[in-house]
């Protein structure tokens, strides 16, 4: 069975009960849902981080990742300019410093 390499977005948001917070989550859920037919979210992972102050931050985190129609390699650019304007988004719309997105290659089978 044939492999097909798809390019994967995977966004890291903070878990908090603000509602810009859970609006932005569920934002993403709709854009990845109606653009790549569909999402998952993993929420009440835990992490930590540095802060621009240098200050160790704990964090509850929601993670939404997609896997696009894509190939990662011949659409780096597409997909470098889609998750540019997700993460704009994203500090927009809330009070973090930085917002986590990944890209990397994953393969399916047919």
């Amino acid at each position: 069975m044939p492999l097909f390499a798809k390019g994967r977005i995977e966004v890291y948001l903070p878990d908090l009960p603000k509602s810009s917070y859970q609006n932005l989550l569920q934002a993403l859920d709709e854009e990845f849902t109606y653009t790549f037919g569909g999402c998952t979210i993993i929420r009440g992972l835990e992490g930590s981080y540095l802060s621009n102050f240098g200050e160790k931050i704990q964090d509850r985190i929601s993670l939404i990742y997609t896997d696009t129609p894509f190939s990662f390699q011949d659409n780096s650019d597409l997909l470098s300019n889609y998750t540019d304007e997700i993460r704009n988004a994203a500090l927009e719309a809330l009070e973090e410093e930085v917002v986590l997105i990944a890209v990397w290659q994953v393969y399916h089978s047919s």
